[in-house]
């Protein structure tokens, strides 16, 4: 009987290690799954920043997006492209915005007056040049802006002023030739330049004044440039940190790369000239 028990202990014994180094191992795979789980969603989840830019930059920034987040991998970018005028008013109503890229100065010094941006992170990244572009089947006569006087001349569009700065290039422009006061009545006001160019596309107005960059995205066939317009001030990009980001680490990051080297090479290819030069 005393054999039979000791034998009995030990068998006991051993099914008891064996029960508690499984529990350990199970332990230790919940463990590591978790561990695993839990870097599997970092990289699957990476940080998201908002880019709110000029509708100029819509097909630039489109091809930057791939490359930026090819190299940030732990950066998620998305865009809201628009007027410069409409994106200052959304950040100033509070939108979750991180990065604002304007088509002018002046709406970024309004948004860096009340301190809205990050003064210390904003740069000069692009210029552009103002152009007059006509419907490619035109049967009128426009080679240049005195030609828009001509009564045959009926509808031109132009961006808005207070939201568009390519539409307050181009007023400034007909302004300075002596001619706006002319031409005021036939003009259809479009939210953006992209708008502007949509009109000219179908053949809805006989001109537009879009930014040189904006025509060459033209669908094929269905405008011309028939005019580069002179302008008072520069046609410079502005791009800044918006200081209520929530993400300004990953923000700073894109600025950056805008303005590097691959920013800047990208910008070049869609007809931007880069600042530097």
């Amino acid at each position: 009987m005393r054999k039979e028990l000791i034998v009995l202990l030990v068998i006991l014994g051993v099914f008891l290690a064996i029960g508690c180094t499984g529990n350990g191992n199970e332990a230790t795979n919940e463990t590591d799954n978790s561990v695993v789980a839990e870097t599997s969603s970092s990289e699957q989840n990476p940080d998201a920043i908002t880019v709110s830019a000029a509708a100029s930059l819509t097909e630039a920034f489109t091809d930057i997006e791939s490359q930026f987040e090819t190299e940030n991998p732990d950066v998620d970018v998305n865009f809201n492209f628009a007027g410069s005028g409409n994106l200052r008013q959304q950040i100033e109503g509070g939108a979750p915005v991180d990065v604002f890229a304007s088509a002018n100065q002046n709406h970024m010094d309004i948004l860096a007056g009340e301190k809205l941006i990050e003064n210390s992170t904003r740069k000069d990244f692009a210029q552009n040049s103002l152009v007059l572009i006509v419907p490619t089947n035109s049967d009128l006569n426009i080679t240049g802006i005195k030609d828009l006087t001509a009564p045959e001349v009926e509808k031109i569009s132009i961006g808005n002023p207070e939201t568009a700065p390519v539409g307050k290039y181009a007023t400034q422009a007909l302004t300075e030739a002596g001619i706006w006061d002319q031409i005021k009545d036939k003009t259809i006001l479009a939210e953006d330049v992209k708008q502007v160019l949509t009109y000219v596309e179908r053949g809805e107005v006989d001109a537009g004044f879009v930014y040189m960059t904006d025509a060459k995205t033209a669908d094929p066939g269905t405008i011309k440039v028939v005019a580069t317009v002179p302008v008072n001030t520069s046609i410079s990009y502005p791009i800044a940190v918006v200081s209520d980001s929530d993400n300004k680490e990953e923000a700073q990051e894109f600025v950056d790369f805008i303005t590097g080297d691959e920013g800047q090479e990208i910008l070049e290819k869609y007809g931007f000239t880069p600042e530097s030069e």
